[in-house]
């Protein structure tokens, strides 16, 4: 309930906020009108600074209502859901596992700069570079529901660092988000139905790590679902944070169910590799970021990779909203 309260609260903060905006930009539209008289602005005037100001306000106002009509867009239960979200290089080695790490820098990034809380459940760390797998709980207001078009395959070009010879390479890495179950929701999950293993932490770390049985797999028996966490030096927190993911895929997999879309959308993502990616990165021989389900295109690489991916994120709700209309239809 305090959830649902804090949820209420953010959209009539929002409400506000557009009211003031939009009262902001009839004062200065109507100042400007006032100290031009119908005569021509002329740079450096009072009318001058009147303008620039109105055009920060309509500026302001229009990123307001994106906003708006983006959280618009998340009707669904799950969609005010904390998110975690999963990522595993492609085949590759280096090159893959560092383009991996590269992604879970984007994510946090973005999530940085939305106020949102990310928690690491389980790290692998690659050989040489990178990661070999990373799942982050990221917590805040309709996370699940704007990470929830990530899901899929992400396609790096470029001129890899670790080729002396200077080549274009071609690399992927799959993304997983699931929404956070937590203890609200309530999925049954018989322990005769679980498989638990106990292992030794894998990668860098130490006495403390690598030679104490702490790591957990979990394997749920009737789904074939298994998940494991090894990030935690004790097997106890391992284990809950395992059973914290598991319950996540679970109710996932009980969404699925329920949208024959997403079924097929998860039929299509097995395979790490060419034709099955959701989206392109590309920074040789031309600089440009493509979704390939909306076609929408930016040409910032570099701010994409710094986490700023609100346009992709705002778009695929819009193109998956134009969808679900025209089958309806």
């Amino acid at each position: 309930m305090l959830r649902e309260k804090s949820r209420l609260e953010a959209e009539l903060d929002r409400l506000d906020t557009l009211k003031n905006c939009h009262a902001s930009m009839l004062d200065w539209q109507e100042m400007a009108q006032e100290l031009s008289g119908g005569a021509e602005i002329k740079e450096g005037g009072d009318a001058a600074e009147a303008l620039e100001s109105l055009s920060a306000e309509i500026e302001r106002l229009t990123e307001l209502l994106e906003e708006t009509e983006t959280n618009l867009l998340l009707s669904s239960e799950e969609d005010h859901a904390d998110a975690i979200l999963e990522i595993h290089p492609g085949a590759g080695g280096t090159e893959a596992q560092d383009w991996a790490q590269m992604l879970q820098r984007m994510y946090l990034r973005w999530a940085d700069s939305h106020g949102f809380s990310v928690e690491e459940l389980d790290f692998l760390p690659g050989d040489e570079a990178g990661i070999k797998s990373v799942s982050l709980r990221i917590s805040g207001e309709n996370v699940y529901g704007f990470l929830k078009g990530e899901r899929g395959i992400h396609r790096l070009i470029r001129i890899s660092p670790f080729d002396s010879s200077g080549r274009r390479h071609t690399s992927f890495a799959s993304v997983d988000v699931i929404p956070d179950a937590g203890d609200d929701i309530e999925i049954e999950i018989k322990e005769s139905d679980l498989r638990v293993d106990i292992f030794c932490a894998s990668g860098p770390g130490g006495q403390g790590v690598n030679t104490t049985y702490s790591a957990v797999r979990i394997t749920h028996i009737p789904s074939g679902i298994s998940v494991q966490c090894q990030n935690e030096r004790s097997q106890h927190h391992n284990k809950d944070s395992a059973m914290r993911i598991l319950r996540g895929r679970l109710y996932d997999l009980e969404l699925s169910k329920r949208d024959a879309a997403r079924q097929a959308e998860y039929a299509g993502k097995n395979a790490i590799s060419f034709g099955s990616q959701i989206r392109t990165y590309t920074l040789q021989p031309y600089r440009l970021v493509k979704d390939h389900r909306n076609n929408c295109e930016i040409g910032d690489t570099d701010a994409v990779l710094d986490g700023r991916i609100d346009k992709l994120l705002r778009d695929y709700l819009l193109w998956q909203h134009t969808n679900r209309q025209q089958q309806q239809q």
